[in-house]
């Protein structure tokens, strides 16, 4: 395998950037507001890549390492902070992989104050099929020299972190290895000192290992294994790095609502953790036993009705700074004072929700913070603790800046069995105040586990400058709701109760007079391509046309892909027998009426194959449809499941658009009004 890099090295015309770093108030955008409140922005502009991206300060406080775009490219660089007004040193060309032997630049982070560490995903042929493989690279800021880490050795992943030494600049590294020319299917641990790539073993192999965990002081504590056939997840643990590891957890979950508790946080108790555990019903933050793994005392914080995301440690990963939760919003709760106190002066300035502290130095004097209301793209500012300078360091999006686009805004609606749903509602800005409006219902994927909130979504951005109100619930399966919320998705929802709630999601807006239920479409992707085909099959009277996304069409077919994907045992997710599984697989009920549905797949999709999507193609041939009057078929030959460039982006949206505006047009004479023109564009 050749996973050459010298070649992403760039130099980046320092003009260029010259006037990124400058303060807020120096630089307005009125001009691209103004523009944006006098037409409507182009689909495109919703499909193309961020012109900034995740900035990350360096523990000293003294440098941002950042993602930035020109012209469809994207540059890794370093702003110094010491050097004010000076333009970003741009060091790598981050480029997409879209053939064997290409390769991305995925992340990054700092270790210590002078190396920037990056992940290289790399599409490769691997033992004679096609795969992702990723690496490591360190990029030194004095020498100015690029240094692959632990490459020689290595299968499939090589970026696996579980613990970063600021100080002695070395991380731990989890990595799939090759023994004596043989692959070793079990991960091993070894620490790399990122100046040289020079490492050292520090845990061989192990069958029952799948999953390294290290405490805050680069010791490994515990690992995880999972049994792919009978579901059985096994913790091992040991109290310090001379004891050996024994297993304290070895169950199965039948429910798939995440009933194992991992630990997080290592604290500088014997045998304690800090975790989160649904024991409850909701995801809560506990001290754990790592003895008994079982939590001690009262929950430390939890959410009313919601789940707890994840746990933020310290700068030392030995204390809980703070918890991050999403309600209507993604939220943080920082336990640390000083963020605390930060946090709360942000909320009172910008409003609750609507400042994200990104990153910060070791001591937390300067901070990454990112503003927007939920129907803006983020800004992103430096926030100097000791001077009060407040400056904006770039915009997320260059096209769009602050402008606020379409309002955004949760909903709770009955189901038709008396269940309360929760729902994010997009309402299109140009007709605000208009009732009985087309309407088109976008439906996350998972299903169990994703949800969708009260933030800039582009793809409901994108559909509601057309005109359209869109909604997104949040059906039973959907994550953040407890285990009792995914649990109903699970029984007899996949196609059935699950489909009832996003049909009563647009009978509720209805009687509301939102929307005109005579003139809706849904659309989505992965499951929320499955549900659009179901709902072309199941409730053609009820949805005028779909778009269905990357999604599962025979679900018999999938189970059987997925046994080899996720183990027997996570096979069981449909939670559905071989017969049932049929009654509710679009491909296998073609014959009959349907609403005219668009099919998009991706040729390289591995998640969810391609010939899914022909499957069902060719179903609906034989049961006598035709194609560009009952159906469309777009196959993407070079997308994945993750829609990864612009261009196959953009196609999706824009051919989403097409299909929308032939079977139900946001804008008919009898609504007195009419499309706005395109002021913004990015062509």
């Amino acid at each position: 395998m050749d996973l050459k890099f010298a070649n992403l090295l760039v130099a980046v015309p320092a003009l260029v950037y010259a006037a990124l770093v400058v303060p807020a108030v120096a630089q307005e955008s009125s001009g691209v507001a103004e523009r944006v409140e006098q037409g409507r922005v182009a689909t495109e502009v919703f499909g193309r890549r961020p012109f900034m991206q995740s900035p990350r300060l360096s523990p000293d406080g003294t440098k941002i390492v950042t993602q930035m775009g020109r012209k469809g490219v994207d540059f890794l660089g370093i702003i110094d902070l010491n050097k004010p007004g000076s333009p970003p040193d741009f060091f790598l060309q981050t480029e997409e992989f879209r053939e064997v032997g290409d390769r991305t630049v995925a992340n990054w982070r700092w270790v210590g104050n002078r190396t920037v560490l990056m992940t290289l995903v790399s599409r490769e042929t691997f033992f004679g099929n096609r795969a992702d493989l990723t690496r490591l690279i360190a990029y030194d800021l004095e020498t100015k020299k690029l240094t692959p880490l632990a490459w020689e050795g290595t299968t499939a992943n090589g970026s696996n972190i579980l613990h970063v030494d600021h100080e002695n600049e070395t991380i731990l590294l989890q990595r799939g290895a090759f023994r004596n020319g043989e692959r070793r299917f079990k991960p091993e641990v070894i620490n790399v000192a990122v100046r040289t790539g020079k490492f050292d073993t520090v845990m061989q192999p192990n069958p029952e290992v799948d999953s390294w965990i290290a405490d805050g002081k680069g010791v490994i504590r515990a690992s995880v294994g999972n049994d792919r056939d009978t579901g059985k997840v096994r913790i091992m643990y040991r109290s310090g790095s001379n004891g050996h590891l024994e297993t304290v957890y070895n169950k199965a979950d039948p429910t798939f609502t995440s009933a194992e508790s991992y630990p997080e946080i290592f604290l500088d108790e014997p045998n304690m953790a800090l975790a989160t555990s649904n024991r409850d019903g909701f995801q809560k933050v506990y001290k754990l036993n790592m003895k008994t793994m079982e939590p001690v005392g009262a929950p430390l914080f939890s959410v009313d009705g919601y789940d707890v995301s994840a746990l933020i440690p310290d700068y030392h990963n030995n204390r809980l700074a703070g918890v991050s939760y999403t309600s209507d919003r993604f939220r943080v709760k920082y336990f640390d004072p000083k963020l605390a106190e930060i946090q709360k002066i942000l909320d009172e300035d910008y409003g609750p929700g609507n400042a994200v502290i990104g990153s910060y130095d070791k001591s937390y004097d300067r901070l990454i913070v990112a503003l927007a209301k939920p129907e803006q793209r983020w800004t992103y500012h430096l926030y100097d603790i000791k001077t009060g300078d407040f400056r904006r360091l770039g915009y997320a999006d260059d096209t769009l800046r602050n402008a606020q686009l379409n309002p955004v805004k949760m909903v709770r609606y009955p189901a038709s069995d008396g269940e309360s749903i929760e729902a994010v509602l997009t309402l299109p800005r140009h007709r605000l105040g208009k009732k009985n409006l087309p309407v088109v219902m976008i439906t996350h994927g998972g299903p169990f586990g994703p949800r969708d909130d009260a933030s800039f979504d582009s793809w409901a951005q994108a559909i509601a400058e057309l005109g359209y109100v869109v909604v997104q619930p949040n059906y039973r399966g959907s994550g953040g709701y407890g285990k009792e919320w995914i649990s109903k998705g699970r029984a007899n929802g996949f196609g059935l109760r699950m489909q009832d709630d996003l049909n009563d999601a647009i009978d509720y807006l209805a009687r509301e007079g939102v929307v005109d239920p005579k003139r809706a479409c849904m659309m989505g992707w992965s499951y929320g391509g499955y549900a659009s085909a179901r709902a072309a099959q199941r409730d053609p009277d009820r949805w005028r046309c779909t778009i269905a996304g990357a999604g599962v069409y025979d679900l018999p077919e999938m189970r059987a892909y997925d046994v080899d994907y996720l183990g027997t045992f996570g096979a069981n997710y449909l939670a559905k027998g071989a017969a049932e599984l049929s009654e509710v697989s679009p491909a296998r009920n073609a014959k009959g009426k349907w609403s005219p549905i668009m099919i998009v797949h991706g040729e390289r999709d591995q998640r969810v194959p391609v010939g899914q999507a022909r499957i069902l193609v060719r179903a609906l041939k034989s049961a006598g449809k035709k194609q560009g009057q009952d159906f469309e078929y777009l196959e993407q030959p070079k997308n994945t499941h993750n829609l990864p460039y612009d261009d196959v982006h953009i196609e999706w949206l824009e051919a989403a658009e097409k299909w929308l505006m032939k079977h139900n047009p946001a804008y008919i004479e009898a609504d007195g009004d009419k499309a706005p023109p395109i002021t913004v564009a990015t062509k």
